[in-house]
Formats: C-alpha cells, structure tokens, sequence
C-alpha cells in the first residue's frame, strides 16, 4: 500500500463517518421536531413558555 492509497482511505473513511453522523444528526432533529409536536398536541407544556414564576 503506497502512501497515498493510505492517505485516500483514511480521508474516504473519515468522509463516510462525517456523513453518517450528519445524517444521524438530521434523522434525529426530525425524530425530535415530532416528539415536541406531538407532546404541545397532548397539552404538555414547555416550562420557559410560561410567564416567570417568582
């Protein structure tokens, strides 16, 4: 193996990584966007939506 197949592969694999984690990242913020959408539906309310309790 020379030094710059060596050199592609560890960039090939760090892009393959980023990329999954961004798309993790994505998958999980519409996963969540859901989640919060769905809670306000049952009537769970955020606590900082409210006025500030003394």
């Amino acid at each position: 193996m020379t030094h710059a197949m060596y050199v592609a592969a560890a960039y090939g694999i760090a892009g393959v990584a980023l990329a999954g984690l961004l798309l993790w990242i994505l998958v999980d913020g519409r996963n969540r966007k859901r989640e919060l959408a769905r809670l306000e539906a049952d009537g769970v309310r955020r606590r900082s939506s409210g006025a500030a309790r003394s």
